[in-house]
């Protein structure tokens, strides 16, 4: 997916939170989101999957030569955040189907090779609400590695992964880098040190 920005900007209330940020991602390559906190990486993260309203400018989304509407754009993409909850009832196997009934997988895995993948085969059973932070956090970035979607958006992806599961991140988006068009949201260098371009947030005050 190709995403143009131009003259993007939000406002909250009479303050300008950014502004006038014009920038290309193009398809399949990956960019990162920096500035210091509260300079708007996670609200522009959003505006782009259409959480969030523009407040001036405007952002296109090309996929395979068509513009995607607003709307549709969670059609096309698969957003991680810490922020965003999981089915706490759900088993981590009901997770998954459930997450593939508005998602395509990734051809030739099984449920048993995405749950071996993400190191929770152990956990089939188990409802997520008995999961650690960590748990939970593989268990969506797996979700979205798993996914065929042109577009991921990652805020923050490594939150509360330890070392192993840090190790485990860096391991598994290398898989897919050249494949997707990536954008993450980060201040720390280990989440984001692949990526093609970095654009930062605290120039466009």
């Amino acid at each position: 997916m190709n995403i143009s920005l131009e003259q993007v900007g939000k406002k909250f209330n009479r303050q300008w939170l950014f502004k006038n940020i014009t920038f290309n991602f193009d398809e399949h390559k990956s960019y990162a989101l920096v500035g210091n906190n509260g300079s708007g990486k996670s609200t522009l993260l959003q505006m782009i999957y259409g959480f969030q309203t523009i407040s001036s400018g405007k952002i296109i989304h090309h996929h395979q030569q068509q513009i995607i509407e607003t709307d549709r754009i969670h059609e096309y993409s698969t957003f991680v955040s810490p922020y965003i909850e999981l089915l706490e009832e759900f088993t981590t196997e009901e997770m998954f189907d459930f997450h593939f009934k508005f998602k395509t997988k990734i051809d030739k895995l099984s449920l048993d090779d995405m749950m071996h993948l993400c190191k929770l085969e152990t956990s089939a059973d188990k409802q997520i609400r008995f999961f650690s932070s960590g748990m939970k956090q593989r268990l969506k970035l797996a979700l979205a590695f798993f996914s065929n979607s042109p577009l991921i958006l990652l805020d923050e992806p490594c939150s509360n992964l330890d070392a192993q599961g840090i190790s485990w991140y860096q391991e598994m988006i290398k898989e897919i880098l050249g494949k997707r068009t990536i954008i993450i949201a980060s201040n720390q260098n280990f989440e984001y040190d692949f990526c093609n371009a970095v654009l930062n947030i605290a120039d466009y005050k």
